[in-house]
């Protein structure tokens, strides 16, 4: 399960024109790929015309599917296990040469930028995590979508 969100940027008549983001769009993730790859306007507006995404910086495909090699046990027996590099992380087939956006439109689908009137609008849909991108910078809201507790900003964590 995703940790889900929405990517904004704030429009001139306080609109705010959005992308759902469906993984890892907790501050410390998501917020620190927005801070560090789409920090301008330019790049942050290019983000979001893509439409809905899995996510904003990946070099997976949809076709990616994590490699695995048989393991023959001192038994005799043998397992599958994925394939890690030396970084202890899963190899995948079928990947990007560079990391990008993996919009929904690659897998066929039409899930265009959606159009809010406003903060308050923006704010009430269902996620989990809201990001604005406004006045050169982004701003994260934790919209405690699984408790009674109103939308805040929460910070993002600083890039090194």
């Amino acid at each position: 399960m995703g940790t889900r969100g929405r990517i904004g940027i704030k429009l001139i008549d306080g609109s705010i024109l959005s992308a759902y983001h469906h993984w890892d769009s907790y501050p410390q993730w998501l917020g620190v790929k927005l801070v560090e790859n789409f920090n301008s306007q330019e790049l942050a507006s290019d983000l979001i015309d893509g439409g809905d995404m899995s996510a904003c910086y990946s070099t997976h495909t949809f076709e990616s599917e994590p490699l695995k090699q048989e393991v023959i046990q001192l038994d005799g027996s043998s397992k599958f296990e994925y394939v890690q590099n030396k970084d202890g992380e899963t190899v995948y087939t079928k990947v990007k040469s560079e990391a990008s956006p993996q919009y929904y439109s690659e897998r066929g689908e039409n899930t265009p930028p959606r159009l809010d009137k406003d903060l308050f609008e923006y704010l009430d849909k269902g996620e989990e995590y809201a990001y604005v991108w406004e006045e050169g910078f982004w701003t994260c809201y934790n919209l405690h979508e699984f408790d009674d507790q109103e939308p805040e900003i929460v910070e993002i964590p600083q890039v090194l």
